[in-house]
C-alpha cells in the first residue's frame, strides 16, 4: 500500500481527510534491556514504520481506525474522558498519549478521527507500538499547536505506554522513532538522555533484519519480570555502593560488589546489564574507528548474554543467530528488541547477502518448520508530518 491508496482508504473509512503523519519503526544495533537499567543503547530509525491521518470533528468525539486491524473496526472514545480498556486493544496506544498530554496541561479542544497503517511487521520487536505513540503525538502536536519539543514528546509516548498501557519499558524504542536521523544511529545515555549521532558508513556491509516469525507481546511476557529482577539486583548493590542505576557501573565494580546479590538470577540480570552497556560503549567506538569486525564480535557476545544471563532468547532466535555465525560474510549477529521473540539483525557483507538469506532461511526452515522473512534495513528520519495532503 502506498501513501495515494492510504489517503483513498481514509476517505473510504471516514468519508473525508486532512494531514499526513509518520513516525519509524527502529532496530537497535546493540544494548538491549540496557535502557531501563540506565544504560546505553545503539538504535536507529527505519525507513518503514506507521502512518496516520487525521481529520478534525465538530464535536469532543474520537474515532480510531487501523488498516492493521479490520476486524476491529472503528473505536470510539470521548476526548474528555478516557481511560483504558483491555477491548480497545491496538487503540489504548494512541488513546494512551492523547490522555498524557492531557494529564501534563495540554488541551485539545475538540474531536477527531486517525487512520493508521503501519509497515512494520506486527510482534517482530521494531517498535510499531512507540511509532503508533510517537505519530499520534506529533499529529496532537502540529494539529493543536501545542508547541512541544519532540524530546518531550518522546517521554510523553514512554509515559503512555508505561502508565496507561502497562508495559514498563524503557524510552529507547520511543527515542529512536521519535529523533532519528537518516543513516545514522543513536548512542544513548538512557541514564541521562544525552545522545550522539554517529553515522553509519558500513564500507559494502548491510543491516540485515531477520524476522523469525514467532511472535511476542511484551505486556504479557516476562519483560516486566526482567525490570524487577535488575532492580532488587540495584537494590542489593545500593548496600554498599552510592548509584542509581546499574549502567553507571564498570565491570570491575561490579565483579568486586555483585556477591551482593544474593539471589543468582537476579545476579545474572545484573551481570548483563553491566557488561551489555560496555559492549555497547566498545560498539559505538569500534563503528567511528570503521572496525566493523570488532562492532561483529560485539554483537555475537550481546546475543550469548542475552540468551544465558539475561534469559529473553527463545530457540527460533538461537537458531537464525548460531546459523549466521558459522555463515561466511556474516560479521555478526544477535536478538534485537525486548526478546521472546520477534526478529535478529545481523551485518552481512554485501557479495554475500544472497547465500545469507537463503542459507538462513533454509536451516531455520528445517529446524522450526516456520519461514523467516528477510529485510535489508535502510535508516531513515523521525516521526514527522509528511507533506500536504490534496
Amino acid at each position: 500500500m502506498n501513501q495515494l491508496a492510504l489517503r483513498s482508504k481514509f476517505n473510504e473509512v471516514f468519508h473525508k481527510q486532512k494531514l499526513y503523519f509518520f513516525a519509524p519503526g527502529r532496530i537497535n544495533l546493540i544494548g538491549e534491556h540496557t535502557d531501563y537499567n540506565g544504560g546505553h543503547v545503539f538504535p536507529c530509525a527505519l525507513s518503514f514504520g506507521n502512518h496516520c491521518v487525521f481529520c478534525k470533528r465538530d464535536d469532543q468525539k474520537i474515532r480510531l481506525h487501523s488498516l492493521n486491524f479490520p476486524q476491529k473496526g472503528i473505536i470510539e472514545a470521548d476526548l474528555n474522558s478516557i481511560v483504558y480498556d483491555k477491548n480497545n486493544d491496538w487503540a489504548n496506544y494512541p488513546l494512551g498519549v492523547i490522555k498524557v498530554l492531557q494529564n501534563h496541561g495540554y488541551q485539545m479542544d475538540h474531536g477527531f478521527e486517525l487512520l493508521f497503517w503501519g509497515d512494520i511487521p506486527g510482534g517482530a520487536g521494531l517498535s510499531s507500538s512507540a511509532a503508533i505513540e510517537l505519530a499520534t503525538a506529533v499529529a496532537m502536536n502540529h494539529t493543536f499547536n501545542l508547541h512541544i519539543p519532540q524530546i518531550e514528546l518522546v517521554k510523553f509516548c514512554q509515559e503512555a505506554e508505561n502508565k496507561f498501557v502497562g508495559m514498563n519499558c524503557g524510552i529507547m524504542d520511543q527515542f529512536a522513532s521519535g529523533m532519528g536521523k537518516e543513516n545514522h544511529a543513536i548512542l544513548l545515555d538512557c541514564n541521562t538522555l544525552k545522545y550522539e549521532y554517529v553515522p553509519l558508513d558500513l564500507q559494502g556491509i548491510s543491516i540485515l533484519i531477520i524476522n523469525s516469525n514467532k511472535k511476542h507481546s511484551l505486556v504479557t511476557s516476562a519483560y516486566n519480570d526482567r525490570r524487577r529482577e535488575s532492580e532488587n539486583a540495584l537494590k542489593a548493590l545500593q548496600t554498599k555502593l552510592p548509584v542509581q542505576a546499574l549502567g553507571e557501573l564498570s565491570i570491575e565494580q561490579f565483579e568486586a560488589n555483585k556477591d551482593l546479590i544474593k539471589d543468582p538470577v537476579e545476579r545474572k540480570r545484573a551481570k548483563h546489564a553491566v557488561y551489555e552497556n560496555q559492549r555497547t560503549l566498545q560498539a559505538a567506538k569500534a563503528l567511528k574507528a570503521g572496525d566493523l569486525e570488532t562492532f561483529g564480535k560485539l554483537m555475537n557476545q550481546s546475543h550469548v548474554s542475552l540468551r544465558d544471563d539475561y534469559e529473553t532468547s527463545c530457540p527460533e532466535l538461537d537458531i537464525i543467530a548460531e546459523t549466521c555465525w558459522g555463515i561466511p560474510g556474516v560479521l555478526g549477529a544477535r536478538i534485537t528488541g525486548g526478546g521472546f521473540g520477534g526478529c535478529a539483525v545481523a551485518l552481512v557483507k554485501d557479495t554475500e547477502m544472497k547465500n545469507v538469506i537463503d542459507t538462513v532461511r533454509k536451516v531455520y526452515h528445517d529446524k522450526t518448520g516456520l519461514n523467516a522473512d528477510f529485510y535489508i534495513a535502510s535508516i531513515g528520519g523521525p516521526a514527522r508530518q509528511m507533506p500536504k495532503m490534496y
